[in-house]
């Protein structure tokens, strides 16, 4: 699963709500925005449209450039009227900077045999995608697709013909090399396990997977402990990575030349975030749960206890015995409560140690990503850990491996790799607001809005955006959930395009939309998302207000 991890915290109807936008921000406080009028529309509201012949897999009849303006739109039967809410507030974004707009396709639009599922519908949507002058789309490289049956055998045969509709059609793509399994979590409607030989070896050496302290494990992604352990067929998982990354730099050269991908997004855990595997639905993890540590794999334990003697406390070298289970509330447990074991002695040098396996992982990868991908940018995807964030420990992150409490900052860090490896940040959750989290879940002391960049002075901790902005890296950014309001499209452009920033510094690279679907598409929908769109590319189109 590539969508952003944050999508599987049950976030509450309240986020596609109208509510007051919540400014805490004392470095780019938001000036009043100018009343719009409001008004209503008169639309159609089914969702079901009419059935129509479609392409069996692998029709080679289709051609998406045969007619640019021959879209079949999904009928609607049932008029409604809509209330796109009176009163808004909102800033007029013609001029602003131009944020290229990119739509994640479905997970499922590649099937196990690597075949490109019903061609003809997906034509028709990318047209209709074309017509709101999206740039691009994003389309994830499934490792368990691709070498799914034997080391070194790779099978790109789907994605080929993917990247040709894709092409013959204008648009860009975004790839994400995809190094995880799809399925189990909420919002996932597929299921994409890890490469059959991978598993099979997982069987008889389970330690290649993450653990948590009961050794209860996952299949989502291959620890980290096994980087450099040729455990896998003779292979160690850095060259494994390689190995499918080089195979698709020479297979889609063309498309590298021709400039069709934009942007390779490197997939470095659980969700292709660069995460540890610590909220787990799987193993019973709920909203709002601080979650594991994962470091009980033999493995990721032997690297612990080494670092711990070359420490001079060889004691040190266990995990946490008091940090509680899954679901957990921080001032429950001995190791996160205010003033616990995470600020002392041998919580520092466990979180310390903990965060570095993962940007050492990062960096790693990312550095044969460069190596693989010369010319063309790279992205690494780092998710929207916002639960207990207005706590002085921060547990949700800490057990995720960011070590961000009270005023240490836990992403410049990263940050700093990133630029070191000439690769962009892409984060998550743009669309959410802190007063939604108070309000229908108070017991997690959540901040999504203090997370990406604005400044709760009771805790003051760096914000991801700014932590890359100051790195002087490109920032990418995506939504959580699905987004068809304009309070959540409102809320995503003043991420993008802060206001206060008169040197225009601080604004999005890019930005994906999760994610194509038929509700998208609906027409009242799809009439908002385009005037999204416009305003991300500095076009204000007062006829769509």
């Amino acid at each position: 699963m590539a969508a952003a991890f944050s999508s599987l915290v049950g976030q509450p109807r309240a986020i596609l709500s109208a509510s007051p936008t919540v400014s805490c921000s004392q470095i780019r406080k938001p000036a009043n925005f100018p009343l719009q009028n409001s008004r209503f529309f008169l639309v159609n509201s089914s969702s079901v449209p009419r059935t129509c012949t479609m392409a069996m897999v692998g029709d080679d009849n289709v051609d998406p450039a045969r007619d640019d303006h021959s879209i079949n739109w999904p009928s609607y039967d049932d008029p409604k009227v809509v209330d796109v809410t009176p009163g808004l507030q909102e800033r007029d974004f013609r001029g602003t900077p131009y944020i290229p707009v990119y739509v994640m396709l479905p997970m499922g639009i590649i099937n196990m045999e690597c075949e490109i599922v019903d061609a003809n519908n997906l034509v028709n949507q990318l047209k209709i995608l074309k017509s709101a002058k999206v740039d691009g789309v994003v389309v994830e490289c499934w490792w368990g697709i691709v070498e799914a049956h034997a080391p070194k055998r790779y099978n790109w045969g789907g994605y080929k013909r993917l990247f040709e509709i894709v092409r013959d059609l204008n648009l860009k793509l975004r790839v994400v090399m995809s190094f995880h399994e799809c399925g189990g979590n909420v919002g996932d409607d597929v299921h994409i396990p890890l490469p059959r030989w991978v598993t099979e070896i997982g069987y008889k050496n389970p330690d290649i997977f993450f653990a948590d302290r009961d050794l209860r494990r996952t299949h989502e992604c291959l620890t980290w402990g096994i980087d450099k352990e040729r455990v896998l067929r003779g292979r160690t998982a850095l060259e494994v990575y390689f190995g499918l990354m080089r195979s698709f730099s020479v297979e889609f050269i063309e498309f590298f030349e021709n400039g069709v991908i934009s942007e390779i997004e490197i997939g470095l855990g659980p969700c292709g975030e660069l995460r540890y595997p610590s909220h787990s639905a799987k193993l019973g993890w709920k909203y709002p749960g601080i979650g594991e540590f994962q470091c009980y794999d033999k493995y990721l334990f032997n690297s612990l206890q080494k670092a711990a003697e070359a420490s001079g406390s060889s004691s040190s070298g266990k995990g946490p015995w008091n940090a509680g289970s899954y679901n957990s509330k921080p001032q429950k447990t001995e190791f996160f409560r205010d003033g616990g074991e995470y600020n002392r002695f041998y919580g520092r040098f466990f979180l310390k140690w903990y965060t570095q396996v993962l940007i050492d992982h990062a960096d790693q990868v990312l550095g044969l990503a460069n190596l693989s991908f010369k010319g063309t940018p790279i992205a690494a995807k780092l998710p929207g850990i916002y639960w207990w964030r207005n706590t002085k420990s921060g547990a949700a992150e800490l057990t995720a491996g960011f070590y961000s409490v009270n005023c240490r900052d836990g992403y410049s860090p990263i940050a700093s790799m990133l630029k070191k490896r000439e690769a962009a940040l892409n984060f998550t959750c743009l669309e959410l607001h802190t007063v939604d989290q108070k309000k229908d879940f108070p017991q997690a002391l959540a901040d999504p809005e203090g997370l990406v960049w604005q400044v709760n002075m009771d805790f003051p901790k760096l914000q991801v955006l700014n932590a890359a902005w100051e790195a002087n890296i490109p920032v990418a950014g995506e939504n959580a959930r699905p987004c068809y309001r304009r309070e959540g499209y409102n809320k995503i452009l003043e991420n993008a395009k802060p206001m206060n920033d008169p040197f225009g510094r601080y604004y999005l690279s890019a930005f994906t939309y999760l994610k194509l679907s038929p509700t998208l598409l609906e027409k009242h929908n799809f009439m908002e998302f385009e005037r999204f769109v416009q305003m991300m590319h500095g076009v204000q189109r007062n006829n769509l207000n």
